[in-house]
């Protein structure tokens, strides 16, 4: 072991001591460790060069995990996706009802049991609408390109299209302090001071976004798996259903 020399262990000693005594003495952190210390050196930029630098490393990932919540037109979406450059996959809970997105290239599939096909029927008074359910339930049901749940479920399976909307802070940006998403380090950003919206940005590695407010209560969404990438599996022929040129979300 090689001996740390006497006069420096000195200083060492001293520094320690009087960073105690001022803490002790004062309340003041003067000698507190630098916040960005072992950094990617985000935290010392401007908001408007962070926010930059974090959605550059987003549309650079390969791949990541979308989860949380988003209201638009007056509803409130729950998600848990998985998203790449090819598609994306997992839940969305709304009004109650549970359903799977699955989207690989152009083809988007949905699936969900009978009663959530019977409540977005609007019928469900045992007639052919039931019946309909019942042939859904559980199946992934391919959705017509043409058809109005295409456009307004394929974009919860669209990296781009998600992050394009979400990574969006509104009015003046300014820094609001280091702090911690899920054990990760982070800088946050604001827009008018909270009011347009919050983002955690990842101190450590490339600057990910980690955690976003949306401005007016808009929603809370988490991102993680940032470049993990992972496979997307067509279903097989006897779990597919093609209903038609119109599903009875539409």
């Amino acid at each position: 072991m090689t001996a740390i020399p006497q006069g420096r262990a000195r200083r060492a000693v001293l520094v320690s001591a009087m960073c105690a005594l001022v803490v002790t003495g004062t309340g003041l952190t003067g000698c507190s460790e630098d916040p960005d210390e072992g950094t990617n050196g985000v935290g010392k930029l401007p908001a408007d060069q962070i926010q930059s630098r974090t959605r550059a490393a987003a549309e650079s990932a390969d791949a990541l995990r979308l989860s949380g919540n988003v209201v638009t037109s007056g509803r409130t979406y729950r998600l848990d996706m998985r998203l790449n450059s090819g598609g994306g996959s997992g839940s969305v809970t709304a009004q109650g009802a549970t359903f799977q997105l699955l989207r690989i290239g152009k083809e988007l599939y949905l699936k969900a049991d009978a009663d959530f096909w019977t409540q977005e029927d609007g019928k469900g008074d045992g007639s052919d609408s039931d019946a309909a359910a019942d042939k859904l339930d559980g199946k992934y049901v391919k959705v017509p390109s043409g058809d109005p749940a295409y456009k307004k479920f394929s974009g919860f399976t669209d990296k781009d299209v998600l992050l394009d909307g979400l990574l969006t802070l509104h009015g003046s940006l300014d820094t609001d302090g280091h702090h911690e998403q899920a054990g990760t380090r982070t800088i946050r950003i604001t827009g008018d001071k909270g009011d347009g919206g919050t983002l955690d940005v990842s101190l450590e590695g490339k600057p990910y976004p980690l955690r976003l407010a949306r401005a007016g209560g808009a929603g809370t969404l988490t991102f993680s798996a940032w470049g993990k990438n992972f496979s997307l599996t067509e279903p097989g022929k006897d779990e597919t259903v093609d209903y038609g040129k119109q599903l009875p979300t539409s």
